[in-house]
């Protein structure tokens, strides 16, 4: 196992790494809508905030060689399930189709005060 950290995405608030290469897979640990640089949060709306945590994704799978478009399965947290259109629309712009899987989870809060985080698993390109 081979741990992924880039600067381009916000530092790990906890004892995990922001994702790690395993066998040619790269899983990345759930991301939220952190600016890297202020380590603040970003965007009033679900939609700034769904955007700020795609960034994040795709800087950490950069950082693993790997991309958006190799992404096989993610989960999304979300605290209002009202929220999920709108974290869709914003979803789908950054992805193509064939879609990954994906599951989405109405949980009661998140590490920090935030409204969306997204997880991924993806593959590590040749």
């Amino acid at each position: 196992m081979k741990e992924v950290s880039t600067a381009n995405a916000p530092a790990s608030i906890g004892p995990f790494s922001q994702g790690v290469i395993d066998d040619g897979t790269v899983y990345v640990s759930g991301q939220g809508p952190i600016d890297p640089e202020t380590d603040e949060i970003v965007g009033e709306s679900i939609e700034a905030q769904t955007r700020r945590t795609m960034e994040n994704i795709d800087a950490v799978l950069t950082a693993a060689n790997s991309s958006l478009d190799d992404i096989v399965k993610s989960t999304v947290f979300v605290r209002d399930m009202d929220d999920y259109e709108a974290i869709n629309e914003v979803y789908e712009t950054y992805l193509s189709d064939p879609y990954p899987a994906r599951s989405a989870v109405e949980v009661a809060a998140l590490p920090v005060d935030i409204g969306v985080e997204i997880e991924v698993v993806a593959r590590v390109s040749r």
